[in-house]
């Protein structure tokens, strides 16, 4: 994708004449905090970008950590914010013409509102570059910086498992074709613990899918019925669930009759459609996010 279709996605606005910075939490800062305030800038509109995504971020994971490194004659040695929880999330950097913020995983990022605009050809970082005049879609950035943080703590989890001690949880069983074995539950606890019991390939998508889906509906409601992990809005029933066959993973829109294109799997129930998933499949992302829109636009379905 190129830097100029990039930076469409970003909602273009008139520079305000005065400065609004955003809020966060009425809750006292930790020092941590306190030291990654963006440091004052001559060009004004980029301490003020700088602050806004500063909010969301914070607001987007409580529990990052900033702090200010790299600090040179080049940005006045006031060094760059750096918003870490488990490794590097992303800096900010200010540059005469943007605001640059650069995600450390970003390539391996699902990204279906296409914010990153920048950096796209390399093997690990993406960039989004922010000018005057344009602010970032804050729903969209907000699932980045989550996506962010689940990818920092996988790559923290033990590589190999300890014996287990007494009392410790057992392995999830897998039923026939590769399916999660996961007690019934709301939240979004027992859908994690679905994700990561999949198996192989299939952990991935359910990771990529998840994140499409929490991106798409803020606030979604989650919970795990029938060893499938089970989406929807509260007051409104589930609008999409996803099971684990041995080839596939088969995605189940309830209303999917009612969507835009029509989801290509055909189902007994009238108003059921499905996506059936296979290794190596290239998932559209964006075709995924405005179905799952769509879907939560919709009376969903109630058991």
């Amino acid at each position: 994708m190129s830097e100029r279709t990039g930076k469409q996605k970003l909602a273009s606005r008139k520079p305000a004449a005065k400065a609004t910075k955003a809020k966060v939490g009425a809750t006292a800062e930790p020092a941590s905090r306190q030291t990654g305030r963006p440091g004052r800038d001559p060009g004004g509109w980029r301490e003020e970008a700088l602050a806004r995504v500063r909010a969301l971020i914070l607001e987007a994971d409580p529990a990052m950590t900033e702090e200010r490194k790299w600090k040179k004659p080049s940005n006045g040695m006031a060094g760059v914010p750096v918003w870490s929880n488990h490794g590097i999330v992303c800096t900010g950097e200010t540059y005469k013409q943007v605001v640059k913020l650069t995600f450390a995983k970003g390539a391996s990022l699902p990204d279906p509102s296409h914010l990153f605009n920048a950096g796209l050809e390399g093997n690990a970082r993406r960039v989004i570059d922010i000018r005057e005049g344009e602010e970032v879609d804050a729903t969209a950035f907000q699932a980045l910086i989550r996506a962010a943080v689940a990818a920092n703590l996988r790559s923290c989890a033990p590589k190999s498992a300890s014996p287990p001690k007494p009392g410790a949880a057992r392995p999830v069983k897998l039923l026939s074709g590769g399916n999660p074995q996961i007690a019934k539950a709301d939240g979004d606890a027992p859908v994690q613990a679905y994700i990561a019991a999949m198996p192989g390939w299939k952990r991935d998508l359910g990771e990529r899918l998840d994140a499409i889906i929490a991106g798409a509906v803020p606030g979604v409601r989650k919970a795990v019925k029938w060893n499938s992990p089970f989406y929807g809005v509260e007051g409104r029933g589930w609008f999409l669930s996803f099971h684990c066959f041995t080839k596939y993973v088969k995605v189940a829109f309830f209303r999917g009759m009612s969507l835009k294109p029509v989801p290509p799997g055909a189902s007994k129930d009238k108003n059921t459609r499905y996506l059936d998933i296979r290794e190596g499949d290239a998932l559209d992302e964006s075709q995924m996010a405005a179905w799952v829109k769509q879907a939560a636009a919709l009376p969903g379905w109630v058991p």
